[in-house]
């Protein structure tokens, strides 16, 4: 499995920006697939994760309402669509895919992480 989150970028507060997470070596049909980040001076925490059907979204609570995590098995991505972004939304992004169908907001519950992509929101 090898992730690429792609689609960060320098937003004003307010605005959108849609992240995507593709797997270039295998399907990840079968894995829950989840985006995490981590800000500078910050540990690395969790945003969302979807499971593998896509029906079961799990958000933070920082960012419920606001962002949308959804997936698409034919095409082997996971998007992360956010809206009415925040300056404290300013991190670098991470998709991961967890060694399940299911998974949570553990970090170590994925096993599977790939580089990151950068979103910066101004106020």
């Amino acid at each position: 499995v090898q992730l690429q989150a792609s689609g960060g970028g320098l937003v004003q507060a307010g605005g959108s920006l849609r992240l995507t997470c593709a797997n270039s070596r295998r399907t990840f049909s079968n894995n829950a697939v989840g985006w995490f980040r981590q800000a500078p001076g910050k540990e690395r925490e969790f945003v969302a994760t979807i499971d593998w059907r896509g029906t079961r979204p799990l958000y933070a609570d920082s960012v419920k309402g606001r962002f949308t995590i959804s997936r698409d098995n034919a095409k082997n991505t996971v998007t992360l669509q956010m809206n009415s972004l925040k300056p404290e939304d300013t991190a670098d992004y991470y998709c991961a895919a967890a060694r399940f169908p299911v998974s949570g907001r553990g970090l170590y519950d994925y096993s599977y992480w790939g580089r990151g992509t950068q979103v910066t929101v101004s106020s």
